[in-house]
């Protein structure tokens, strides 16, 4: 199988999970567990980044610069409405020289479709986790607001 028809069928399979993730989601409350893939495919496409083999060290994906420099990316997805859940938790970040940003996917809580991409540089979410006082930034663990307060919205663009 060619690398694009692969490409193709992947999204095929997630354009199908998608709304059986959102039902189970609607009946239980709980992600089915494949929201980190749906987040990763969409940053991927929506932002042309590269996706990094499965189960590397730190990072996602790769974005290549025009003068052919690669910056590691680590994507962490939740579901959330673009307002609300400011208080709801990421994953761990890894944070030990392994990526140089973090893209933080939503997803429309109905839909399971990203609906904000959000984007920080790993040096200053670092800053923040090393801050005393919280048991959740000790396990690496940043809130969707703490995130948003240091990164910038990257999509949908607000240029239009």
């Amino acid at each position: 199988m060619t690398e694009d028809a692969k490409s193709q069928r992947v999204a095929a399979v997630l354009s199908a999970i998608r709304p059986l993730a959102a039902e189970y989601y609607r009946l239980t409350g709980k992600p089915l567990g494949v929201t980190g893939e749906l987040g990763e495919y969409a940053a991927a496409d929506l932002l042309g980044l590269e996706l990094a083999s499965a189960r590397t060290k730190g990072h996602d994906a790769l974005r290549i610069a025009a003068d052919g420099t690669a910056h590691r990316v680590q994507i962490k997805t939740r579901v959330a409405n673009a307002k609300g859940n400011g208080s709801k938790k990421l994953g761990t970040l890894s944070h030990h020289d392994h990526c140089d940003t973090v893209l933080l996917v939503l997803l429309n809580p109905v839909t399971f479709e990203p609906h904000q991409i959000w984007e920080a540089p790993m040096s200053s979410l670092a800053e923040r986790l090393a801050m005393p006082g919280s048991k959740a930034r000790e396990r690496g663990r940043l809130s969707i607001g703490e995130f948003k307060g240091i990164g910038h919205l990257v999509w949908p663009s607000s240029g239009g």
